[in-house]
């Protein structure tokens, strides 16, 4: 029968705590440094875009107009047409595409709240093309 040992199989908790630090920092240097090196998938350019717009624009979710320009959401290496429509009334940011533009992926479109007025919130329909 073995008898226990106080000097066996025991860590201390501050080396234990440092081994467990180190071995996070490790993973999370390494998914840094992987996600930088991977290539960006094109396809998910619209999408990600379209929310950026969203995002920069709006105000408690619902998008103003004016706030378009400011937005610059483009991705770096790509040029960003930024289309809002409400009923008749359009706002555009950025160059219209050329008819033979290389569009990695197909217009990414979604349904806005949009204040038109103090007051006057209606729907409206955001589109957003990204091409090289």
């Amino acid at each position: 029968m073995r008898r226990w040992s106080p000097g066996r199989a025991q860590t201390e908790p501050v080396a234990a705590i440092v081994a467990v630090f180190a071995v996070c920092f490790g993973l999370l240097a390494y998914t840094g440094v992987l996600g930088d090196a991977m290539p960006r998938s094109e396809r998910t350019l619209g999408p990600t875009t379209i929310s950026s717009v969203r995002d920069a624009a709006s105000s408690n979710g619902i998008l103003i107009p004016t706030r378009l320009a400011e937005s610059s959401a483009t991705p770096d290496g790509y040029h960003c047409n930024v289309t809002l429509t409400v009923g008749k009334r359009e706002w555009h940011d950025g160059p219209t595409p050329p008819p033979n533009a290389k569009v990695p992926s197909s217009p990414a479109a979604t349904t806005v709240s949009v204040r038109i007025a103090p007051g006057d919130v209606r729907p409206g329909r955001l589109r957003v093309v990204v091409w090289k």
